[in-house]
């Protein structure tokens, strides 16, 4: 996808162009190809079924909060709050079972709309107060950290019923694990509306000029909102699938997933200047960011040269953003 022309931004007419894969989609593929070919010639357990299964686990709470992000930066915004928000969201859950005895069905349920409402108030703060999508997010970023801190005064929830565990634990056709199968649905699902619904092209539309969209007769600060509402949501969703695996709630879960996971989009051929990003691009960047973990593990390399890593993969992927955009 490209931003609307100027003729475009002059009349207040909307062209939206057709859905093009572009190298947005195939450079990161061929990029993720080649990690996989260098890790299985120097490591012996890299292409086996059980480390590519152990990759899914790994990449499925990233993936599920970079699907929300996806939309969000295909509008041109930022969500700084992913992280706290799964972090508030898994407590809300296991605050109101332990303390108050909510069925855990209901506490999840209650935990996806706590994400929600935090996304609905950064949409709010956006549209509404005008503060830019930075700001309002890294405030939300610290209210929602300090809430998920006051539900139980900093400490852990622990002890969750095994069925639930079970969500992230067992395989199911010895492949499956129910987390994974949200994630991979709820890929399914982000696919078909950015590519196929008028809603998801309305992102685009929006990303590329706010001001044309709204002339075009789009909402776009109900759009907003709804693009916030929904990335709270799928934080609140990832939430509950680490919760899941850890068998715990904690207060200190999901630091510094909001970076990984706009690294994840960034990587994937979306743009920070909205107008252009797809799912499988997405995926495909979840993807290089959980091989490289992994393949630099199994090197027993030292954690802090991951940092590095992956940060140079982040600048490398920012910087062939902003050439591409100046070539168009």
């Amino acid at each position: 996808m490209v931003a609307p022309s100027e003729q475009d931004q002059a009349t207040g007419r909307l062209t939206i162009p057709s859905f093009n894969w572009g190298l947005g989609f195939f450079g990161p593929l061929v990029g993720l190809v080649l990690l996989c070919i260098v890790f299985s010639f120097t490591s012996e357990y890299f292409f086996t079924t059980r480390n590519a299964l152990n990759i899914l686990d790994q990449v499925t709470v990233l993936g599920i909060l970079a699907i929300g992000m996806t939309a969000v930066i295909i509008t041109g915004g930022i969500d700084l709050s992913v992280g706290s928000v799964l972090a508030f969201s898994m407590m809300m859950m296991g605050w109101l079972s332990r303390e108050f005895g909510v069925p855990l069905e209901i506490a999840m349920l209650c935990a996806i709309l706590t994400g929600a409402a935090c996304g609905a108030v950064s949409g709010l703060l956006i549209t509404v107060a005008r503060l830019p999508p930075f700001i309002a997010t890294l405030a939300m970023m610290t209210v929602a950290r300090g809430l998920a801190n006051i539900l139980t005064d900093g400490r852990q929830i622990v002890g969750y019923p095994s069925w639930f565990t079970s969500f992230a634990t067992v395989r199911h056709f010895d492949f499956l694990s129910v987390t994974v199968g949200v994630f991979i649905v709820s890929v399914i699902l982000a696919f078909i509306y950015l590519r196929y619904r008028p809603g998801g092209r309305n992102l685009y539309a929006i990303g590329g000029s706010p001001e044309v969209a709204r002339l075009s007769g789009i909402a776009v600060k109900k759009v907003t909102v709804g693009v916030y509402a929904m990335c709270g949501a799928l934080s609140g969703l990832a939430g509950i699938a680490l919760a899941a695996r850890l068998n715990s709630s904690q207060p200190s879960a999901g630091l510094t997933y909001e970076l990984d996971t706009i690294a994840a989009v960034v990587i994937g051929g979306a743009s920070l200047a909205g107008g252009v990003g797809s799912i499988a691009g997405t995926v495909v960047g979840v993807l290089i960011i959980g091989v490289l973990s992994n393949g630099l593990n199994l090197l027993a390399v030292s954690p802090f040269i991951q940092m590095v890593v992956i940060g140079c993969v982040i600048a490398l992927a920012v910087t062939f953003d902003t050439l591409g955009r100046r070539n168009r």
